[in-house]
């Protein structure tokens, strides 16, 4: 954690919020990381410079990361480049193995991300995503642990 920065752990339900060893968590200065009761694999990153929300009775799995910066201070030099955006995943979501979540995405309430999958852009309520770049697949779905 940087200067300014916060974690927030803000559960509610009956799962208790579990972090798996091998995991990176980084939440630079002046940046606000959220987490709800979730299920947090090994070896997962995420990396906070801006905000980050994740809300309750999520899991996401081995390897995957969440980001709400393009990283570190390197950028491109435009005038409509933005580094950082904020992240909100929703409840009840599921990331799988090696998804990767990038800045600026919103995932809505009991979606699934497919393992390996590029989300670059959000997600509705109840869809399943998957693939490089991330598209809808399925609508509609149910999941449970």
């Amino acid at each position: 954690m940087n200067n300014k920065s916060c974690i927030h752990f803000n559960g509610k339900g009956r799962n208790i919020m579990r972090i798996g060893y091998g995991s990176y968590i980084h939440v630079g200065t002046c940046a606000y990381l959220q987490i709800g009761n979730t299920f947090i694999h090994r070896e997962v990153k995420i990396i906070c410079n801006k905000r980050i929300t994740i809300g309750n009775d999520c899991i996401i799995a081995m390897g995957a990361v969440i980001r709400d910066n393009d990283g570190g201070n390197h950028k491109i030099l435009s005038s409509n480049y933005t580094n950082c955006k904020p992240v909100t995943i929703g409840n009840h979501v599921w990331i799988g193995e090696n998804a990767m979540i990038l800045k600026g995405v919103t995932i809505g309430d009991g979606a699934i991300i497919a393992a390996g999958s590029l989300v670059t852009k959000d997600i509705p309520p109840h869809c399943l995503a998957m693939g490089s770049p991330a598209k809808i697949v399925r609508e509609n779905v149910e999941w449970q642990a």
